[in-house]
């Protein structure tokens, strides 16, 4: 990304105890009128994480919530957020906070934790109670767990379970199916087909007993499943990516939040989110704007989820919010994204010791104050083996497969997404890196074809910023997106691995006379935030677009002459990324869009 900046604040710790023996409390209140429900929403192989999810079911405000489970030896919490979480031996208790205590009728409230080795909770007690809201009925045990379910006759879009039965001192009425926590079922067998599903998706399975009284046993252990039919551009069933960059140093001056996102139906549209940035600093990746990134507080207004943060929780800034954005958008990915072009200058000295930078990432990104905020990490780095604000002078071409392999290694299963140059001139940035082979160990490239030409040259010609295709005139052979496409490809990197950048931005001169493209000019347009940049929502009132080039509007009024994508624009681009078999498309970035998200709407509908 050519324009970026940091903004200074000050840095905030945040330390979450967890007592290790305590004494339980008593129930705060009877719990036949609320329910708590489970769903590991993670897991890497050694740790996990998880979430709980209370619900007031009744017609009474519930006035404080306690939670209680027993886990397998060898399996515990590590770190929790928006509960307090205590243990004895194997026995957990969660309770609210001062804050998140109160439940209107039908209302619900999550917590989640992170949690090492691989066992299930079980013996669930909500405020003493039954944790499905159903009454325990003296002298009448509850079932046992039914045994672990088993996978079969797995397809695009459904499943096979089978488990072994539980016991009872009654009898066995039923058994609930829940997946990822939540129950999609209830069968009075020991087999379920769960249909409806997504192609090349991931679900977590459980079963739990129900008694002829109707109480529930322990829920059983889980069993986990991908559906076939994902591998297309990183998306399950080949859906599109769709990615946009949310930069945290937006919420000052052009205060842009997270809930803008909603408001402005972005979050129906996009699939991924790039949260930009993270610096590159000592080797590492590190922290690029605490106060923004975890500390700011957010009133009831300007929150996702209309709830205010409060002076002792202990995660809030964007991190916070974009959890409550995923918590009502499940569907969307949050990639954290490193470098940029303020802070590219870190790699050189980074990719020195690719293990050990790639270890500091992912214990960044994993740190167990927001390790469910973040999907992956994404590598920004402007320019390997190559000059952008700074120059890597020191780094050999493998440099940058090499730290993209130890990437890999270090994140799993998770997203390993890179930002790449578009310059396909000959011998050029693209081929001063060795992507073809980076290409083996990242699920895509965000190819950066915009910001090809602009008022850096001061007197022009005038020229559009990100040209689809080349055109008579243009000023620099490989400066194109059609150019830079092919390149990749050529160097074995696999169209579904490529993302076509779009800007929702213009760039421009002023001085000029000449409406079609190659006029001169005398400097940069003036711009918002900087001479020669602006964002489309202005441009789009300020200076309409009077004619399209090579697949880009331009636009000219009075002496100013910016060039910009609109709707119809990216409509095309959308068109032709999907001739070639890419991966998708990202763009630059949330706040440049309009109030009712138009760009990402033309995104969204040109991809299908």
């Amino acid at each position: 990304m050519r324009f970026r900046h940091k903004a200074a604040a000050g840095l905030a710790t945040l330390l979450l105890p967890l007592s290790g023996l305590v004494a339980l409390a008593s129930p705060a209140q009877a719990a036949t009128s609320a329910t708590a429900t489970y769903a590991k929403t993670q897991d890497w192989g050694s740790g996990f994480a998880g979430k709980w999810t209370v619900k007031n079911t009744g017609t009474t405000s519930l006035s404080s919530w306690t939670i209680e489970w027993d886990f397998p030896s060898g399996t515990k919490v590590t770190s929790a957020w928006d509960a307090t979480v205590t243990n004895s031996g194997d026995h957990w208790t969660a309770k609210n906070l001062g804050w998140n205590g109160t439940l209107a009728p039908g209302a619900s409230v999550s917590f989640g934790f992170n949690g090492s080795g691989s066992g299930d909770p079980s013996g669930c007690k909500l405020n003493g109670g039954s944790c499905d809201g159903g009454p325990e009925v003296p002298g009448d045990a509850a079932p046992s767990a039914p045994g672990t379910p088993t996978a079969s006759d797995i397809t695009d879009t459904s499943v096979k379970l089978s488990w072994s039965a539980a016991t009872d001192d009654k009898g066995v009425k039923n058994y609930d199916v829940l997946r990822d926590g939540a129950k999609v079922a209830t069968v009075t067998g020991t087999s379920y087909t769960n249909t409806g599903l997504t192609k090349g998706t991931d679900y977590s399975y459980t079963v739990q007993a129900r008694d002829t009284a109707d109480q529930t046993g322990p829920v059983s252990g889980s069993v986990k499943v991908t559906t076939t039919g994902g591998g297309d551009g990183g998306q399950p069933g080949g859906e599109k990516v769709n990615l946009g960059y949310f930069t945290n140093w937006g919420v000052y001056g052009r205060n842009y939040h997270v809930k803008n996102l909603v408001t402005s139906g972005s979050a129906e549209k996009i699939t991924h989110i790039n949260y930009a940035f993270g610096n590159v600093q000592g080797g590492k990746c590190t922290i690029g704007d605490a106060y923004a990134d975890y500390d700011k507080a957010y009133t009831a207004d300007q929150s996702v989820d209309g709830v205010a943060d409060t002076w002792d929780q202990p995660l809030r800034g964007n991190f916070n919010q974009l959890r409550k954005l995923k918590a009502k958008y499940p569907h969307i990915k949050v990639i954290w994204s490193f470098g940029g072009w303020t802070w590219s200058g870190g790699f050189p000295d980074a990719v020195k010791n690719p293990a050990a930078f790639a270890k500091s990432c992912h214990d960044l990104v994993e740190d167990p104050r927001w390790a469910d905020v973040f999907d992956g990490i994404d590598l920004d780095w402007e320019y390997p083996n190559a000059c952008g604000l700074s120059c890597d002078t020191t780094s050999a071409p493998n440099a940058f497969s090499n730290m993209m392999k130890a990437m890999r290694a270090e994140f799993g299963n998770d997203l390993v997404t890179a930002a790449t140059t578009a310059d396909a001139s000959d011998g050029g940035k693209i081929d001063a890196a060795d992507y073809g082979e980076a290409a083996k160990y990242i699920d895509w490239y965000n190819v950066m074809t915009y910001d090809f030409f602009g008022a850096w040259a001061k007197n022009g010609p005038t020229t559009p910023h990100s040209p689809l295709t080349s055109y008579d005139g243009i000023p620099q052979q490989g400066f194109n997106s059609a150019e830079a496409i092919a390149k990749f490809k050529a160097k074995g990197v696999p169209a579904s691995k490529l993302l076509l950048g779009i800007g929702f931005y213009g760039r421009g001169w002023t001085g000029v006379t000449q409406s079609a493209p190659g006029g001169t000019a005398t400097g940069p347009a003036a711009g918002t935030y900087e001479a020669g940049i602006e964002d489309y929502k202005v441009l789009k009132n300020s200076c309409p677009a009077t004619g399209t080039i090579a697949g880009t509007a331009y636009a000219h009024c009075g002496t100013n002459w910016w060039s910009y994508d609109t709707p119809a624009t990216i409509k095309t681009k959308m068109a032709w990324a999907k001739n070639q078999g890419l991966g998708g498309a990202f763009f630059w970035e949330f706040s440049g869009d309009t109030a009712n998200g138009e760009l990402v709407s033309a995104i969204d509908s040109g991809l299908k």
